[in-house]
C-alpha cells in the first residue's frame, strides 16, 4: 500500500528501490542482501550471535514484495489523491501495528526491526526515537542514491516510531491477558 500510494515509500523501501535503479536486481533481492548485512551489524551491536532465523524473515519479505510488485500489481496506478492518502494511512497503521505485535509476541525479527532494538539497547532511547532516527538516516541515504522520496517517506520516517511504540504497548497488554488469562494490575 505504501509503495503503490505514489506518495513516496518508506525509507527502507526507498533505499531498496534506489539500489534497484542504481545497480539492478529486484527490490526483493535488495531486501535480502541488505538484510544479511544488517544481521551482521545487529550481531555486533547486540553482542550476540547472528540471528539466523532472520534469514527466513527477509527471504519471505523479499519474495512477497517481488510477488506483489511484479505479479499482482505490475500496472496498478492510483488516480485519486484522496485514495493515495487513504492507502498511505492504512499502510502506515498496518505496518506500525504489525511491527508492534510481532515484536511483542517474539516472532523472528526482521533485521530492520532488530536494528531498531539494537539501537534501543545501545543508546537507551525509546523504541519511537530509535525507529524514527534510523528511518531518517536511511531516508537521507535513499535520497542520495536516487530512491523515490516523497511526502509519504517523510511522514513514515517521523511517524512510524511513535506508531510502533503505541502498538507495542497495546499488544503488551494483550499478551499479558493471553498469558495470565486476565488483566494484571499495573504495579506488578
Amino acid at each position: 500500500m505504501l509503495i503503490k500510494s505514489g506518495l513516496g515509500t518508506g525509507a527502507w523501501d526507498a533505499l531498496f528501490y534506489g539500489l534497484f535503479d542504481l545497480i539492478g536486481l529486484t527490490v526483493g533481492s535488495w531486501i535480502f542482501i541488505v538484510g544479511v548485512l544488517l544481521m551482521i551489524i545487529n550481531s555486533f551491536m547486540l553482542r550476540a550471535r547472528i540471528d539466523y532465523s532472520a534469514v527466513i524473515t527477509i527471504f519471505l519479505i523479499g519474495v512477497f514484495i517481488d510477488f506483489w510488485l511484479l505479479v499482482v500489481f505490475p500496472n496498478f496506478e492510483i488516480t485519486s489523491t484522496v485514495m493515495s492518502y487513504v492507502l498511505l494511512t492504512i499502510g502506515i497503521t498496518a505496518m506500525g501495528s504489525g511491527i508492534g505485535m510481532y515484536l511483542q509476541f517474539n516472532f523472528a525479527k526482521n533485521p530492520i526491526d532488530n536494528l531498531m532494538l539494537a539501537v534501543n539497547y545501545r543508546t537507551g532511547w525509546s523504541l519511537a526515537v530509535s525507529k524514527s532516527s534510523l528511518e531518517i538516516l536511511v531516508m537521507i541515504i535513499a535520497f542520495l542514491i536516487g530512491g523515490p522520496i516523497g511526502i509519504g517517506t517523510i511522514i513514515i520516517a517521523f511517524g512510524i516510531g511513535p506508531i510502533v511504540q503505541f502498538f507495542f504497548k497495546r499488544f503488551e497488554k494483550v499478551k499479558t491477558i493471553l498469558v495470565h488469562g486476565r488483566q494484571v494490575p499495573q504495579n506488578m
